[in-house]
């Protein structure tokens, strides 16, 4: 009885792509590992380009990283899993952050640490050389993996400001005005004639923007003269479940608020849908306020009044500050405070109170 063995397609050789693209075998390598430091004509970078198309080569991992010292990869760290499944705002970052990436001739590597206090989460990634630069969104203030990675001139790019103490200089990031975005929102609830204006965080205790927001929140009541009642706060979770929850809890206060502002949209969907339930009106029994205006914020019942925090703004410049580093050029504005805009729509009555002529207080 004989046996067929099956037939296995030979993969196509640099060698084969230089002879089609009439030039040497390093001339192959150095053009398609994007070899740092290396100009050639663009007439031989296509045909090069061409003629590995046409053959369908594929450079080796191994081989690519070894001729080029270099991965291909940009590390992406997001500190809490749970935000890839609840969050829409950090979709957004990944795609224009991988988008800026690919562009460039990178992939991009994502990770969710299971325990983010632990700073051998990013040492291992670079030790074990699978990144050439590392992206982390919303970092601990006092992150020591980070800090070390910096200090050794690792391509490294955040989200989110790690904090300088003892001569340490944090590495480039870029963040949203979290002070001004939250001050304008809730200012803007203030002059509608708003006084008990409660807030659900999005994240828990610890977790740097979100304390950030609560703080400005307070502030900007203070500022105005009003109490920032402690019975007005509850802690959400990432997630529109945790925002429903929330908001229920605040329910029972007596007198209950009469606005909301909330840490994120993704919160204020789960308050949104706490009032439907409860048969309260939406701006006239609660007004709601958002963060980070999600594309489906413009599409709740009713559309949702929130600040803009251009999420995918911010993945396209770290995307550019880590390939910037990775290749040796400077980064322009290695401190970048990305501008908010308070974006008014229907959930907060303001469109209505003009209409009708009411006035509220100005702040």
């Amino acid at each position: 009885m004989s046996r067929t063995t099956p037939s296995v397609t030979k993969r196509s050789t640099s060698q084969q792509v230089a002879k089609r693209a009439g030039v040497s075998r390093s001339t192959v390598s150095l053009i398609l590992n994007n070899a740092p430091g290396m100009k050639f004509a663009e007439r031989t970078r296509a045909r090069v380009l061409q003629a590995a198309l046409e053959l369908g080569y594929v450079p080796d991992a191994a081989a690519r990283t070894l001729a080029s010292g270099r991965t291909g990869t940009v590390g992406l760290i997001v500190n809490h899993a749970e935000h890839l499944l609840v969050d829409a705002f950090i979709p957004q970052v990944l795609y224009s952050l991988i988008k800026v990436s690919r562009e460039r001739g990178f992939r991009t590597l994502v990770e969710t640490p299971e325990d983010v206090s632990q700073p051998d989460v990013y040492i291992e990634l670079v030790r074990a050389k699978q990144i050439d630069g590392l992206v982390v969104i919303n970092p601990r203030p006092h992150d020591e993996g980070l800090r070390q990675l910096n200090q050794e001139g690792f391509p490294l790019v955040t989200l989110g400001k790690l904090r300088e103490a003892g001569g340490y200089k944090a590495p480039p990031n870029h963040s949203v005005s979290h002070r001004t975005g939250v001050r304008e929102a809730v200012r803007h609830l203030i002059n509608l004639g708003h006084r008990r204006i409660a807030h659900i965080t999005f994240a828990p205790l610890g977790y740097g923007s979100s304390d950030r927001r609560l703080e400005s929140y307070r502030r900007t009541l203070l500022m105005a003269d009003l109490l920032a009642d402690p019975a007005l706060v509850r802690r959400g979770n990432h997630s529109a479940a945790s925002g429903f929850a929330a908001m229920r809890s605040l329910l029972a206060e007596r007198p209950y608020p009469t606005a909301l502002f909330a840490g994120n949209d993704t919160i204020a969907l789960g308050a949104l849908a706490a009032l439907h339930q409860r048969g309260l009106r939406i701006p006239e029994d609660m007004a709601v306020v958002g963060y980070d205006d999600i594309p489906t914020a413009a599409y709740t019942a009713p559309p949702l009044t929130t600040v803009r925090a251009p999420a995918t703004e911010q993945g396209r410049l770290a995307g550019e500050m880590v390939l910037d580093l990775i290749e040796g050029r400077p980064v322009p504005n290695p401190r970048l405070l990305l501008d908010t805009e308070l974006i008014v729509r229907d959930s907060c009555g303001a469109r209505r109170a003009a209409y009708s002529g009411e006035k509220g207080h100005n702040v």
